[in-house]
């Protein structure tokens, strides 16, 4: 029961955090390309390599914290199903260099970023 809370209550402040950055995204660049969503993809990623190490591997957490961040706070922090609406947003605007831009970008930055999270974490 405790691990379902704080997957409720990560989920909550990481919900909370990709408003945050896609609202700064948007009002700094604009809306023309969804780079909040890019951030918030690839900074998660960064983050859930990093993490997913030192929470699992090299702290002595409680599965409840452990859970707590990585499905609750970073699943809902990067949320593919955002990615996947604003690219078909952009297919649907007929921007397709726009919308396999955001494709590529995303999923070969957020592999890279959680790779690198994870091979920092194993260093640490």
């Amino acid at each position: 029961m405790y691990e379902i809370l704080a997957i409720a209550v990560g989920g909550a402040v990481g919900a909370v955090a990709r408003f945050a950055v896609v609202r700064s995204a948007h009002s700094i660049w604009g809306a023309d390309f969804p780079w909040g969503v890019l951030i918030a993809n690839t900074l998660g990623s960064f983050l859930v390599g990093l993490l997913s190490v030192l929470l699992v591997f090299k702290l002595d957490l409680p599965a409840e914290l452990r859970a707590g961040i990585l499905v609750g706070v970073l699943g809902a922090f990067t949320t593919f199903s955002t990615f996947s609406l604003d690219t078909l947003l952009l297919i649907e605007q007929g921007v397709l260099i726009k919308a396999a831009g955001n494709v590529l970008i995303n999923v070969s930055l957020c592999l890279l970023f959680v790779w690198a999270g994870v091979l920092l974490a194993r260093q640490m």
